[in-house]
């Protein structure tokens, strides 16, 4: 038996079958950011899509489109099983991305043009407006947007490939325990704030605060997944 969702999503406005899709996609990506959709557990597409008021097939699509994500993952003749990652995951990820993200943007910090740099101001400033809003599925569009576009002026397409796998792995996680220690907002802000010290050329603080805000979410118990398999609801 299949456990019901625990949140109610409400029928999308948009009945338009493309949109209707992105909708129902934002608003499952909005629920495992929020936590309402559980790690290890088997949701299927006939009760969330009576939550949604929309047949089935939208939320099949839109949970094939996370699948490709890597967020979940599907399970013959039930559903869709939500993926989660455990402490020494996501503290395997965080080593490889500070390897790969720190060089990388103290290179751009030396090199980029001032207008691609202040062109990114505006990321920065809505993953603070989302951030304060509590919307963490915009929140985490915003920031790894802002990220990836500010690799995207190193050049190297294939690393830019490689960092954004790794920041949709990690991203559930790391936003969820932002939000539960109430550092979401304090680590938006750091955007800007990196931009300045970009904009300053100053590689070295440039280093410091990426390194500080890549390692801002410790790994710990709260973030570990259930069981694969389980079928169970972690305990809260």
């Amino acid at each position: 038996m299949h456990p019901e969702p625990p949140w109610l999503l409400g029928p999308p406005a948009v009945r338009d079958r493309s949109s209707l899709r992105e909708q129902v996609t934002h608003a499952l990506r909005a629920a495992l950011v929020g936590g309402e959709l559980h790690p290890g557990v088997v949701y299927s597409a006939p009760v969330l899509a009576a939550e949604f008021g929309v047949s089935a097939t939208p939320v099949r699509e839109a949970m094939l489109d996370l699948a490709k994500e890597g967020l979940v993952e599907t399970v013959r003749n039930k559903g869709f099983r939500v993926l989660g990652l455990s402490p020494q995951d996501l503290d395997d990820i965080t080593e490889t991305r500070v390897l790969i993200e720190v060089p990388v943007t103290v290179r751009v910090a030396r090199s980029a043009e001032r207008s691609d740099l202040e062109a990114l101001r505006g990321l920065a400033r809505e993953t603070v407006r989302a951030a304060r809003a509590g919307d963490l599925a915009a929140c985490g569009a915003a920031d790894r947007a802002f990220h990836l576009t500010l690799l995207a002026l190193g050049g190297n397409r294939r690393l830019t490939e490689t960092v954004g796998e790794l920041r949709r792995r990690s991203l559930l996680a790391g936003l969820s325990r932002l939000a539960s220690t109430g550092r979401l907002v304090a680590s938006a802000k750091e955007h800007e704030r990196l931009l300045d010290l970009m904009l300053r050329r100053d590689p070295d603080a440039v280093e410091a605060l990426l390194r500080s805000h890549l390692n801002r979410v410790p790994p710990d118990s709260a973030t570990r997944a259930a069981p694969r398999g389980s079928g169970e609801r972690p305990a809260s």
